[in-house]
């Protein structure tokens, strides 16, 4: 075969794979039905996530024992730290002082090194879903 053969060959062979793949295209329409409650859900979703009420979360732990103890270790917590929330959680039949709503271990981390120079026996820990 002569090169030119060759060459007409090659342009007949490209021409016909290029139009048997247009001439085969298909076109269809796509229709998304969807429950009118989806657009709800997903807000109260946005909510709970930044209410800190989605997820696994850590807490750090820095009191357990009577009341009165509980609500001295709180309020002197509240005075040093304010950035975190705190709060005094009743477990038969200890009182237990809670801090944070950490995303993460590392998160936790970070605040207990802080919060350790002022209450020593501080320590972190996931909190179970009940």
């Amino acid at each position: 075969m002569s090169r030119l053969n060759i060459q007409i060959l090659y342009k007949t062979l490209f021409f016909i794979l290029v139009s048997s793949q247009i001439s085969f295209a298909q076109q269809g329409n796509i229709k998304i039905e969807q429950d009118a409650k989806l657009p709800q859900l997903l807000e109260k979703r946005i909510d709970m996530s930044k209410n800190n009420e989605l997820g696994e979360r850590f807490k750090i732990q820095l009191y357990y024992g009577n009341n009165q103890k509980a609500s001295n270790t709180i309020t002197s917590f509240r005075s040093k730290f304010g950035e975190w929330p705190s709060e005094v959680v009743y477990e038969t039949p200890n009182y237990k002082v809670w801090v944070g709503n950490f995303r993460n271990k590392l998160e936790a981390d970070r605040a207990l090194l802080k919060i350790k120079e002022q209450f020593p026996s501080a320590f972190i820990f996931k909190p179970e879903r009940g």
